[in-house]
Formats: C-alpha cells, sequence, structure tokens
C-alpha cells in the first residue's frame, strides 16, 4: 500500500510541477548536429534547382527576368550541375549538345584524379561547414514562440550577433552582420525555416560583390523520404554593388524539388558511349 502511495505522490506532484523551460543554446546546439547528419546524406541525392532571378527599378519593380533550371547529378560521387532549361523552355538541340561536352569534359577530369585529390575536395566540403561550430559563440539565442510549421510544431527563436564575440572563421565573422530567426521542429531538431536580415554591408567573394544593409534572405528546407531534411525554397532581396561602382538591386529565389536518392549502380557515361 505504501508504495502505491508513493507511486500516485510522485505522479500528481510530476503534474503539479511546470516542466522545465527548453533552453534554447541547446536546442540550437541538437539542431546543427542535425545539420551535419543532413549535410553527410546531401550527398548522396540528386534534384532540380530553378532559380529566377529579377532585377528591380529604383521603386522595386522588376523590370528584367531570368530563369535558368539545373539538374544536379551525382558524377563519380561528387555533384555536378547541368543546365536543362531557360525561363522555364527546353534547351535546344545544340544547347544541349554543348552541356553534354561540359559533361564528357568534367567526367574525363574526375577520372584523373588522384586519391589526394579526392581527400583534398571532401576536406574543402567539410570545411565550407566549419563556420557553424562558432554559431552559438556569435549569436545570444532565446526562443520567442511556438507555432506550427506545415502541421509540425515548432520552436521559433531568435538569433541576435554578439558584437564582442572574435570570430575565427570569415563567414562567422559574415554571421555577426547578420540577424535571424529560426524555426525549429520539436521532434527531430531540425531547422525547418530560417529568415535573416543584414546589419551592416557585407562582402562576398573576393569582396567584388557587396551586399548592403537590409538583405533580406528567407530558407526554407523539406523532409525527403522520412530521413532527411533537404533545402527547399530560398529568396534573397538585396541592395548590392560590384566594387564601389556599380549598383543594382536583385529578388533571387530559387526552387528545389525532384529528390532522388542516387544509386550506387548508376552510371554516366561520355556522350560517345
Amino acid at each position: 500500500m505504501l508504495g502505491i502511495l508513493l507511486i500516485v505522490a510522485s505522479t500528481v506532484y510530476a503534474q503539479a510541477t511546470p516542466a522545465k523551460a527548453p533552453d534554447a543554446a541547446e536546442i540550437v546546439r541538437k539542431s546543427l548536429e542535425r545539420d551535419r547528419f543532413n549535410f553527410e546524406q546531401a550527398k548522396d541525392y540528386t534534384y532540380r534547382e530553378r532559380a529566377e532571378v529579377r532585377s528591380l527599378d529604383s521603386s522595386g519593380k522588376v523590370n528584367h527576368r531570368e530563369i535558368e533550371t539545373n539538374e544536379i547529378l551525382i558524377l563519380l560521387g561528387r555533384p555536378y550541375e547541368r543546365l536543362i532549361a531557360k525561363d522555364d523552355k527546353p534547351l535546344s538541340a545544340k544547347e544541349q549538345q554543348k552541356e553534354q561536352e561540359k559533361i564528357d569534359k568534367e567526367l574525363a577530369r574526375r577520372q584523373r584524379e588522384s586519391e589526394k585529390d579526392k581527400r583534398e575536395f571532401e576536406k574543402r566540403r567539410r570545411e565550407t561547414r566549419k563556420f557553424l561550430d562558432e554559431f552559438t559563440s556569435v549569436f545570444d539565442v532565446r526562443i520567442v514562440g511556438e507555432e506550427t510549421w506545415h502541421g509540425r510544431p515548432v520552436w521559433v527563436i531568435d538569433a541576435t550577433a554578439r558584437p564582442s564575440y572574435k570570430a575565427r572563421e570569415r563567414m562567422a565573422k559574415i554571421m555577426q552582420k547578420v540577424h535571424g530567426k529560426i524555426w525549429i521542429d520539436k521532434s527531430d531538431f531540425n531547422w525547418v525555416k530560417v529568415e535573416a536580415v543584414t546589419t551592416d554591408t557585407i562582402s562576398v567573394g573576393l569582396s567584388i560583390l557587396r551586399l548592403g544593409p537590409n538583405t533580406r534572405i528567407v530558407f526554407e528546407q523539406t523532409r525527403v523520404n522520412e530521413e532527411i531534411w533537404l533545402p527547399g525554397h530560398l529568396r534573397v532581396v538585396a541592395d548590392a554593388r560590384v566594387g564601389y561602382i556599380r549598383r543594382f538591386r536583385r529578388d533571387i529565389e530559387i526552387q528545389y524539388s525532384g529528390y532522388r536518392k542516387f544509386q550506387t549502380d548508376s552510371r554516366i557515361v561520355p556522350s560517345e558511349q
């Protein structure tokens, strides 16, 4: 009887005691672990990428539009981007032949690569994500709400840069010029959506392209095969400069679709075969 009373008492106490609020930094750390998993698994998927670039005038109206659709293939174990359409129209026979020649050339180059070259590529690939190791140091994060995103409960987390932090990685230094919100799935800790705005000018590449303050970025992911989250949609609206002279405004939107897991027995051969 005493044992039963203790069980009942502990149950009542657990119900009466409010659950400990989740820690935002811990949620983000877990989400970064899931991001690493997705990043590694993503290299096994082929997909299509439709990019629409809209040039804007000073009033924000579209004065020019270009659309390119690429198919991302797996070529000897690594992604390869092949152009398949322009302005939502298939390539001409001549353009298709040109793209095939590019594939043939790249296939031949990769076949000549040494094991050292392959390891160097993989090392560089992983280093592109190294800046995320500094994420919870760069940003002060806090939960600002809970929502439902495509039927899935998520945390909404605000990320405000810490100006006093001395970032090591170049991309981490760029992150310090961004303020964002992150939507993180409660069940598996995956990032499902990110909204960000730049708070200062950001130099891209060799400092040739400069994105101005208030550049807005929205990035969403989609669940594929019930095992992985992969890019679904990206939009960037930016005032930018090339060097210090030419200024332009762009509204760039990218849709990702057609994800398929690459079969290990599949292969791409030169066109003459």
